[in-house]
Parts: C-alpha cells; sequence; structure tokens
C-alpha cells in the first residue's frame, strides 16, 4: 500500500500543534517548504503507520496575503494530500468556519477535528456534532487535543475517509449576486481551470477576490479578464459593497445559518471568561509592559541564579572530570606535546565552555515556552502594539521580534508574514537587537565573572538596552529611510490555557538539540581553528606563549579598534570576530585562549575592568549577528548589498552604544 498522506490545517492558536503531537508522538521532523522559509513539520501517525501527516502553517484564510496562506494553498494544490485534518476550535466555532469553508473549495476529503470540546462541555453550551456534519457533508469528530480525547475516533475517521476517497460536492451556499457572479465566471474558466488541475469552485472564487496568482495560475486571456472584472463590478455595484465584504458576507452568512441549527451557547466557556479577567491586568493600558518586564525579571532571576546556575556548576564539574580523565589517558598513551594540547586546550575547553551553559538554555527556554503556550505572548504583542507604533511599526513586527529571543535567523525569516514592504524591511534590521539564545553563554560567562551578585538585573538591563536602541533606530529610521506609516494590527488573543508538558519538553528538546549540534559543528571546528592560530607563528613554530601567534597578530590591530571601548585587549577583540561564525564562539575562544575554563575568570579580570566588561556585553548585544542570520538577512532582502548595509548599521549602532556607556561611565566610577 502506498504512503497515505494527509495535511493539517487551522487557525493559528486552535490547538494545530498540540493535536499534531498527539497524533504523531516523537515520530516527526521539522524542515522548510520548497524555495520558502516557512517550516514545515512532517510526522508519521502512531496509529496509522501507512499515513504521514503535514503540519500547515496556522492561517485564517486562503487569500494569498502571506507566505503561509500561499504555502497552505499550493501544498494542497501541487501536493494533493489524500485527506485535510480541518481543526476548528470549538469555542470559537463560527470564526474557525471560514477557513472551513475555503478548504471545502479545494474537493479534497476533509475530516474536522472539532478541538476543545471539553471547554464546551464544561461552560454548558452544546455542539450538536452529527447535526453539523450533516449540514456541511464532511465528518466531524468531537476532540479534546490537550487532554488527547477522541484522538482514535479521529484516525478512524480518517482511516474510513481515506478508504472512501470521496471528495467534498456541497460546495453551492451561496446565493443571489455573488452565486450568479460565481456561476458565470466558473463558466468561462471552466477549461483553464481543468488544464491547470485546479478546482473549479475554488478558482472561480478566488477571480471573484481579484486573486492575481489565480489569474496567472490559469493563464487567462486579456479579454478573459476583461469580462470577469465587469461581472465582478455588476456584483459589487448591486450589493453596494466590495468584492472581498461581499464573499465574507455569503460565507459569513451560510456559518450563522448552520450553527442556528446545531450549535447552543448559553455564555462564553470559563476559559474565555477567565481570560477577560485576567487581561484586565495583562493588557493594562499603564501596567502591561511593566509587568511584562517584572516576569522577564522573575524568569532570568530562577534561570540565572536558582535553576540554571547550580546545574551550570555540575555542568562544568562533570566536564573537568571528563577533561583531566581524557588528559591522562594521553599523558598515559605519551601522545606528542602539540596533540595533547589540541585535544584538552582546543576541543575540550572551547566545546566544554559553550556546553556548561546548556542547562541555562534548556531552563530559560522552559519558561518561555511556559509563557507562550499560555497563549501570554500573544497580549505582549498586543501591549506592545502601541509603542511600536511610534517607531513607524505595528504589533505585529513584535512576533519576529520575540522570535529573536530565541534565534535571529527564523526571526528574520518570519518577517515574510508582513505585508508591508516597508515594515518587513524594518523588523529585519531591528530584529537583530533582541538577544538571541546563543548569546547567553556571553552573559554567563561576563556576568559570573564581574556580577555574581547582580546577574538578574544585568541581564534584564541588557535585554533592556537592546529594546530601547531598537526604538531609538524605529525613531531615526522612521524619518529617514523608511518613512511612511505601519499597517493595522489585528490579531487574535486565544483563551489562557495551562500549558501542555509535552509540548513544553519538546521546545525545550528541540533547543537543546539545536545548541548540541551547533557546539559539536561550528564551535567544534572553530575551537580547532582558534587553537592552531593562538599556538602557532607565521613560520609554524610551535608556541608556548601566544602572543606571539598567529592570532595575536591579527588580534593587535583589531584591538585599537577597541580601545576606547574599554577592551583592547587582542583576545577580547578575536573573539567578537570569531562570534561572527556564532555567537557562543565567543565564549570558546576567549576559553581556549585563556587555556580553558580554570584560567579563564583570570584572564577576564586582567582583560576587563566591572565597566569594560559591562560595555562588551552591550557591544555583543547589538553587533552583526552570526553568519547564518545574515545569510537569511540576504535571503529576505534580496540583495548582499542591502544585507550589509543592515549589518554594518548593526555595528556601527554596537559601537556608538559601547563607547558611550565606557566613556560616560568611566567620568562617574
Amino acid at each position: 500500500m502506498s504512503q497515505i498522506l494527509l495535511a493539517l490545517a487551522g487557525n493559528q492558536n486552535s490547538g494545530k500543534t498540540t493535536l499534531f503531537n498527539a497524533l504523531t508522538g516523537s515520530n516527526q521532523h521539522v524542515g522548510n517548504f520548497p524555495g520558502v522559509t516557512v517550516e514545515k513539520k512532517v510526522g508519521q501517525l502512531k496509529a496509522y503507520k501507512e499515513a504521514s501527516i503535514v503540519d500547515l502553517p496556522g492561517i485564517y484564510s486562503l487569500s494569498p496575503y502571506t507566505s503561509e496562506e500561499i504555502v497552505t494553498r499550493d501544498f494542497i494544490l501541487h501536493e494533493h494530500p489524500d485527506v485535510i485534518v480541518n481543526i476548528v476550535d470549538a469555542t470559537n466555532i463560527e470564526r474557525n468556519l471560514y477557513l472551513t469553508m475555503q478548504l471545502m473549495e479545494l474537493q479534497v476529503p476533509m475530516v474536522i477535528a472539532l478541538n476543545m470540546m471539553d471547554e464546551v462541555i464544561n461552560s454548558g453550551n452544546h455542539i450538536d456534532t452529527e447535526k453539523l456534519s450533516k449540514e456541511l457533508s464532511i465528518p466531524v469528530v468531537a476532540i479534546s487535543a490537550a487532554h488527547k480525547e477522541g484522538i482514535s475516533d479521529l484516525v478512524r475517521t480518517v482511516k474510513k475517509v481515506v478508504k472512501q476517497n470521496t471528495a467534498i460536492e456541497h460546495l453551492d451556499f451561496c446565493k443571489g449576486e455573488v452565486h450568479r457572479a460565481l456561476h458565470a465566471i466558473a463558466h468561462i474558466v471552466e477549461d483553464h481551470a481543468s488544464d491547470a488541475k485546479i478546482p473549479l469552485r475554488f478558482a472561480a472564487t478566488k477571480l471573484v477576490e481579484g486573486d492575481v496568482l489565480m489569474q496567472e495560475a490559469l493563464h487567462l486571456h486579456e479579454d478573459d479578464l476583461h469580462i470577469i472584472n465587469d461581472i465582478v463590478k455588476s456584483m459589487e455595484h448591486a450589493l453596494d459593497t466590495d468584492r472581498e465584504a461581499a464573499l465574507a458576507d455569503m460565507r459569513y452568512s451560510y456559518i450563522e445559518q448552520i450553527c442556528k441549527d446545531s450549535v447552543f451557547k448559553k455564555q462564553e466557556t470559563y476559559g474565555q471568561q477567565r481570560s477577560e479577567k485576567i487581561d484586565r491586568w495583562l493588557t493594562h493600558k499603564y501596567l502591561g509592559i511593566p509587568i511584562f518586564i517584572l516576569i522577564m525579571l522573575v524568569i532570568f532571576y530562577l534561570t540565572f541564579v536558582v535553576f540554571g546556575g547550580t546545574m551550570q556548576t555540575w555542568m562544568e564539574e562533570g566536564i573537568e572530570i571528563v577533561t583531566n580523565q581524557v588528559s591522562d589517558w594521553l599523558d598515559q598513551a605519551q601522545v606528542s606535546s602539540w596533540l595533547h594540547a589540541l585535544i584538552i586546550d582546543g576541543v575540550f575547553a572551547g566545546v566544554g565552555s559553550v556546553l556548561s551553559f546548556l542547562p541555562i538554555i534548556v531552563i530559560l527556554f522552559f519558561f518561555l515556552s511556559l509563557l507562550e503556550d499560555s497563549g501570554y505572548m500573544a497580549r505582549v504583542a498586543f501591549v506592545m502594539d502601541k509603542s511600536l507604533r511610534k517607531i513607524g511599526l505595528s504589533g505585529k513586527s513584535f512576533v519576529p521580534m520575540l522570535i529573536g529571543f530565541g534565534c535571529s535567523v527564523p526571526a528574520i525569516m518570519s518577517t515574510r508574514t508582513l505585508s508591508s514592504e516597508r515594515d518587513r524591511k524594518m523588523t529585519i534590521l531591528l530584529t537583530p537587537f533582541m538577544s538571541c539564545s546563543a548569546k547567553l553563554p556571553i552573559y554567563g560567562m561576563i556576568t559570573a565573572a564581574f556580577f555574581p551578585n547582580h546577574t538578574a538585573w544585568v541581564l534584564i538591563s541588557i535585554y533592556s538596552l537592546g529594546m530601547v536602541v531598537a526604538i531609538l533606530s524605529g525613531l531615526i529610521l522612521k524619518k529617514t529611510v523608511f518613512q511612511g506609516t505601519s499597517m493595522p494590527f489585528v490579531m487574535e488573543l486565544p483563551s489562557y490555557r495551562i500549558p501542555s508538558l509535552k509540548n513544553v519538553f519538546l521546545h525545550m528538546w528541540e533547543k537543546a538539540k539545536d545548541f548540541l549540534h551547533r557546539a559539536f559543528t561550528v564551535i567544534f571546528v572553530a575551537s580547532i581553528l582558534i587553537w592552531f592560530l593562538q599556538s602557532f607563528d607565521w613560520q609554524l613554530h610551535y608556541l608556548d606563549d601566544s602572543a606571539t601567534s598567529i592570532l595575536a597578530s591579527f588580534g593587535n590591530l583589531l584591538a585599537k579598534v577597541f580601545a576606547p571601548l574599554g577592551f583592547g585587549d587582542w583576545r577580547a577583540a578575536t573573539a567578537l570576530v570569531s562570534g561572527i561564525s556564532a555567537k557562543e564562539s565567543v565564549v570558546s575562544t576567549l576559553s581556549v585562549l585563556s587555556g580553558g575554563d580554570t584560567g579563564l575568570f583570570i584572564a577576564l579580570q586582567s582583560m576587563f575592568t566591572g565597566l569594560s566588561a559591562y560595555a562588551f556585553l552591550a557591544f555583543t548585544l547589538l553587533y552583526m549577528p552570526c553568519i547564518a542570520a545574515l545569510a537569511a538577512t540576504k535571503r529576505e532582502l534580496g540583495s548582499w548589498k542591502e544585507a550589509i548595509y543592515t549589518v554594518m548599521y548593526q555595528t556601527a549602532c554596537a559601537y556608538i552604544v559601547a563607547l558611550l556607556i565606557y566613556q560616560i561611565g568611566s567620568v562617574f566610577l
């Protein structure tokens, strides 16, 4: 039997990721859709080994406004999944069914997974799934993805639909002027749709919307386009509204009709009521941002002082034990001194110093995942909308910036969801000012050496500094390079929910796996390269003193540039250059140059003062991101010229801010 392909589609915050994890467990992998930077998750069903399922991006419609919407429709049209599993939030069923109406037009066999039915029932409400299924002519299965209820029923229904392989035929839910327009256009493009293998109803609907991509896909003649345009104008004139509003009214009228007989609501769900009460505080006009800062301060304290700091100490002790054991084995094997130094002072010192920060990264993302799964992060974007609007952006730009706290690469990629080219370019420029997780080892190293009793406060100040620089840059750019106004911001605020520990731990594992991959690839190679350059001179003589090494000769030139910032030591300059490959390399480079963890703190004390160490933190926060982020910037902006200008601006900001911190601080301290 050939492999069955399922497509999981639904609105954002409908529980799609939770359902995907419940269906696949650990049988999944992540990649990108071909040709675009939108993430794709693919998994094999645990209870249906012959089937694989693709988790399509969360969307609200199939209109080509964002890359997510284009990816979803193109995947269904060109990859021909056997069944669409359409997840619908039962607590917001009317809004969710709007996407369902459009998915039906693709005429692919479909199953509706009516999620969060437990919340509906607990609130005294009721949805007649049998009647709803009959109205839509689509199987409807009540589930609770978070509690894994109804999952087996859903899989059985999917198997049945796969076996029957019956396309959706109940599509004529329009009437009046919209009905006449759709059928007139369908008659004109029937042959074109057949040749392009695009469902006729879907093609006609998109043409009514004025979908340029559909016009191109159908290869329509100019005469046909003129006729279609006349038909649409007649419809708009008769209804006294525009084309998109006419289609929206048609769909919502039908949704209202079917929900009238199958959905019975006494009140909002308890989750919705609870969310309204909580939001009075968390989205408060004046208290929203201070509460967010307080929450982040608590998270940093728990991460770096209470839990992460202790676990990091254990990790360091474990790495030291392994390092000493390997060193003893090498001594017993009587290997040459340079090979011993390469393995211990190069690989173990470089990779080991970075690995010791793994607990901190895992703990931090545990807390951030809790905030995201609870629904709080969506509130942060809402609260930040007013502030971002003052610098010429909307709250929607905060989503990539928020992702930037994890990694700049997916954050830059996610700017494709912004419909305004101006907003997109400006967000790409400002997002790297948000401190990514790769910089955490640098913060941990510097704070442990210079600010051990004030770790949380130093970290909150550094994260805040990134936001302040982004705001000031936005104000400058708004008046100069990116003049204009931001796009309107519309986003859904999901009900607060207790986070799924499974999802949280899966997120933690993904971050840990990514960190370990970098440690044993990029950091591994960088550590060996740094060791070689600091262990040999230009005549390739093995050195005991790295001050005359190849690396030192380069570092001494760069050190003059950084001297006004307070860190004119060649080792610090070299570490910053290595950080371009990956920010964790700053730590591994300093560790290799200092002879490992035992000599690192002593070396740091000789390189920095408390003030210059903070200036160093500010510079590492703001200067150009890693090579991978630079490549992502080039890909999104479309040219190396714009990408280079972007990183030059970011590095210039870093230099100016670090210079001001050190020079002004020197006057008062």
